[in-house]
């Protein structure tokens, strides 16, 4: 294949070349109209022509674009459960429940999208039945940190005297897991549905940080045809052993677009379900500093046998004191890795990442979804929330994702939220904190435009470096290449 006339963002933006594709890499890269078949060896009206010859107009092309934190089958599952994401209470998501025409799946009512943090009232199971009763209903917050259960599905997941309902973290995990369990065939399908659209604005690879194992299901996706996106695939502490045992290393290429990933290992909850561990107690709760999954010396050891296998941490760390303990474990360990979220970072610990090699996989949007929430629980340090600035004036190694569902599986709202620290309309937040396209984009991909590269471009009819964050959240993308072929086409 061979795109003509073409602008690549980051270059003079008057000079136009043509890309040559080869065997899934880019082959070479030429002023345009110097190449044979454009100086006219092939005539353009003959039944030789190149038909693998596409004229860009002058459009503009870059890397593709990667998330680096998905949780694909919750990710997949979304759309098929009731959004509660407007809710701004409990009681608002009672009446929800008793006036919505309810999506059922194996006689289950699942919900998905609440932000309890800020609600005026409490969520109890009492609220829950008083709306459904007679069917088992899951309700799972917006973070994942969290799920509301009314009586009868708390009986069916094995809580049978639990008094709120309300479970967070290793609960809340255990239920979000179980409702994964889908029938291959129709999950698949959802994957297949969302990866299309994920390809539609420009991405080519995922880091999937799912909770179960999910090689054999990305083995078995490809094996029927799934062509859409790379994807590297997490290992989760209980199945390290597993993992060793079968040989599995980052980086390992298991299929032409699948890979071995980090190992994740999650060591304290989350903002919005108060569970984030910090150094300072959450106002009005003087008992509670969050919740640390995993002790200190625990995850020293969880990393150490990683590491030491070749799987290369990636540890979950929100609040500024799991962060610190996160960057003590590696600092005792001595290996190089990547802590998830990096939310809130004590102002001592940001020069420790540079020093200890450690990347920091960001989510931008979640400074959006969570400023108010920030503002509220995090007084005085709020400031220090998705620090993208400060992080990269510290020489930290920027990984920008999703946390999907969390957030759209959609790099341009991330490249966006960080560049202008607004959404909606609304003031920027921290504006101090906003980084510019260019530094986006470095932290939204994984290759460059340039011979010998992989073939993963995505092509734009504006540069998004002259965009503003509104412009860049409604970035259109009119083709998305993957290894040299085409997942996405607009053109």
């Amino acid at each position: 294949m061979k795109l003509t006339n073409a602008r690549i963002v980051g270059d003079d933006a008057s000079a136009l070349v043509d890309v040559t594709l080869t065997e899934g890499r880019i082959s070479a890269i030429e002023p345009h109209g110097q190449s044979a078949d454009a100086a006219g060896d092939v005539a353009a009206d003959s039944d030789a022509a190149d038909h693998d010859t596409i004229d860009l107009d002058g459009r503009w092309i870059m890397p593709g674009l990667w998330d680096q934190h998905v949780h694909s089958s919750m990710w997949a599952q979304q759309s098929q459960r009731l959004d509660l994401s407007h809710t701004t209470s409990a009681t608002e998501v009672a009446v929800t429940l008793a006036t919505s025409v309810l999506p059922q799946s194996d006689g289950i009512i699942v919900g998905q999208g609440f932000r309890d943090a800020l609600w005026p009232d409490q969520p109890t199971r009492a609220l829950l039945d008083s709306a459904v009763s007679d069917i088992a209903v899951v309700l799972v917050s917006g973070d994942l940190h969290s799920c509301w259960l009314n009586s009868l599905a708390l009986e069916r997941f094995g809580f049978y005297d639990h008094p709120t309902g309300f479970l967070r973290e290793e609960e809340a995990f255990a239920v979000g897991s179980a409702l994964s369990r889908v029938e291959p065939d129709i999950l698949d399908g959802w994957i297949r549905d969302g990866a299309a659209e994920a390809a539609s604005r420009g991405v080519v690879g995922i880091v999937d940080l799912e909770m179960t194992w999910e090689f054999e299901n990305w083995q078995r996706r490809m094996l029927e045809g799934f062509d859409l996106f790379r994807v590297r695939v997490g290992v989760y502490p209980r199945f390290l052993e597993r993992a060793i045992f079968e040989g599995l290393a980052t980086g390992q290429q298991l299929a032409p677009l699948l890979e071995v990933g980090p190992f994740k290992i999650i060591t304290d909850g989350s903002l919005n379900t108060r569970t984030a561990y910090c150094v300072e107690h959450y106002p009005g709760e003087p008992h509670n500093r969050g919740v640390l999954n995993i002790p200190a010396d625990e995850l020293v050891e969880w990393i150490r046998t990683a590491s030491g296998a070749g799987l290369s941490p990636a540890v979950h760390a929100i609040g500024d004191d799991a962060n610190t303990l996160a960057l003590d474990a590696f600092e005792i360990v001595g290996c190089r890795g990547r802590i998830e979220h990096a939310q809130s970072l004590s102002e001592s610990d940001l020069p420790r990442f540079a020093a200890l090699g450690i990347a920091a996989s960001v989510q931008p949007e979640h400074a959006m979804d969570d400023r108010d929430v920030a503002d509220a629980l995090w007084p005085g340090r709020n400031h220090r929330t998705i620090a993208l600035r400060s992080m990269l004036d510290a020489g930290i190694e920027l990984l920008m994702g999703s946390d999907a569902p969390v957030a759209p599986l959609d790099p341009w709202a991330a490249i966006a939220s960080a560049v202008s620290r607004s959404r909606d309309g609304r003031e920027p937040w921290y504006p101090e904190q906003r980084i510019t396209v260019a530094e986006a984009l470095k932290a939204s991909v994984q290759s460059t435009i340039a011979v010998g590269e992989v073939a993963d471009i995505v092509v734009t009819r504006k540069n998004p470096l002259d965009c503003s964050g509104e412009e860049l959240r409604a970035m259109r993308v009119d083709a998305t290449i993957l290894a040299g072929r085409f997942t996405h086409n607009q053109l």
